[in-house]
């Protein structure tokens, strides 16, 4: 690499299917020939990039999503200013049987998919909201699966709604992933996020917090201080608490109780 010194962010989320997130901005850079164990999730937000893929020339770009299938041989380069987020997902995200597609076409010029994968990285870079992300990785997978093999008719799904509802209640303040969730009910974690915010308006993820803002706010009006409240309550910490609670109510958690209720 040549230039100024790259302005790289990575780490490992707790997400499940996420290995690593990866954001970077370089003056210039050309990466060598190689290989990855996960897919490659990628998202250009300035620049140019090219590379080859199984020598076939491709170029990545800020209004296309780019996925590199595991295992294929790939380099890259620009010769420009860029900058990009990357996502790689484990080979449970998306099926061996779909590298062949990949491969043939890693371009996806898709509007939504790309809004989808950037709401993501912005859940992922605030690392308090797992759950949520991990709802937004499933409707990302539906997506990319749906480019790579033609789709199946969705079976109705209404009354598993209630069931993830019963089973996100009984797991409360803790809760439970959602592919676990998605497991034990046996369906598709995107469905199962469907279902659930077709039949109640609004998605999981919001209501396992609405739930544990109203343990919070129990926890408060008995005498608890916010950063224990907090954690009764399932949140991180404090601020997690203050976000949410802020957000909802217009005031923060010590004002609340201050306010007499």
């Amino acid at each position: 690499m040549t230039g100024a010194r790259p302005d790289i962010t990575a780490w490992h989320p707790s997400v499940a299917g996420i290995q690593e997130v990866f954001h970077a901005r370089f003056t210039t850079h050309a990466y060598p020939s190689h290989t990855h164990d996960n897919w490659t999730l990628l998202i250009v937000d300035d620049g140019l990039v090219r590379y080859d893929l199984d020598r076939h020339d491709h170029g990545a770009t800020g209004d296309a999503v780019t996925l590199l299938p595991p295992g294929v041989p790939h380099d890259g380069r620009s010769r420009q200013p860029f900058r990009k987020r990357v996502l790689y997902l484990d080979r449970t995200v998306l099926g061996a049987d779909l590298v062949g597609a990949a491969v043939d076409r890693p371009t996806l010029a898709d509007p939504l998919l790309r809004a989808r994968i950037h709401q993501l990285h912005q859940v992922l870079t605030a690392r308090t909201e797992d759950f949520e992300a991990a709802g937004r990785l499933a409707f990302v997978a539906e997506r990319l699966t749906g480019h790579l093999r033609p789709t199946r008719p969705e079976p109705a799904r209404r009354g598993v709604a209630h069931l993830l509802r019963d089973l996100l209640d009984a797991r409360l303040p803790a809760g439970v992933p959602l592919d676990e969730a998605a497991a034990e009910l046996r369906v598709h974690p995107a469905s199962l996020v469907r279902a659930f915010s077709r039949e109640f308006g609004i998605p999981p993820h919001r209501y396992v917090t609405g739930r544990r803002l109203e343990l919070a706010r129990g926890y408060l009006l008995d005498g608890h201080p916010p950063a224990d409240a907090a954690v009764r309550a399932g949140f991180y910490d404090q601020a997690h608490l203050t976000r949410h609670f802020t957000r909802l109510l217009g005031v923060g958690p010590a004002r609340y109780v201050g306010s007499g209720g």
